[in-house]
């Protein structure tokens, strides 16, 4: 199912617990500033966020956490996958921004596929999952995504830049309220 910005917004504005997955779709789209001001805002406004890090998202090991270090993202709200798989359960709104393999349901619930078994953020226990991508395409392994039909998941389509820049303006007129 496609949304749009505006549902999202608001999705996130009433939403108490929310997990960010930056994929390297953020990186690609320089994205993450926009990302901070709306982590910054949500905090302000009492939602609770953070951040969870595969340990290969990006192109190499850390370069998230250090994209995210760089635009002032306290180090106390990014987690490593091990450490924040098991909140999804009781996680309002999953935000994956430019993230495909790391999120794919495949490797957990099909035995035949090439990723099986790999570890994943198991983001679709959570409420609601948007996923913001360019396009419906496959990732890296080029793989299709289960994830992107689950009940609970929407596709917010669109550059990272534009569409967290977006969801920043949007955010920030309905906290002026």
């Amino acid at each position: 199912m496609e949304t749009n910005v505006e549902a999202v917004a608001e999705l996130m504005a009433n939403s108490k617990n929310i997990v960010v997955v930056p994929g390297y779709g953020m990186a690609v789209g320089h994205a993450q500033y926009a990302i901070a001001e709306i982590a910054k805002m949500l905090k302000e406004n009492g939602i609770n966020i953070r951040f969870a890090i595969h340990p290969v998202a990006g192109r190499m090991p850390g370069q998230l956490n250090v994209l995210l270090a760089e635009v002032g993202i306290p180090y106390d709200i990014v987690f490593e996958m091990e450490d924040i798989n098991h909140d999804f359960p009781t996680t309002d709104l999953v935000l994956v921004i430019g993230a495909n393999d790391i999120v794919n349901s495949s490797a957990v619930e099909d035995p035949n596929s090439p990723i099986a078994g790999m570890p994943v953020l198991e983001v679709w226990h959570a409420k609601h999952v948007i996923i913001n991508k360019r396009t419906m395409g496959t990732g890296y392994a080029d793989i299709d995504n289960p994830l992107f039909f689950k009940p609970n998941s929407s596709m917010l389509l669109g550059g990272a830049k534009d569409i967290c820049e977006k969801l920043r303006n949007n955010l920030e007129s309905h906290f002026k309220k």
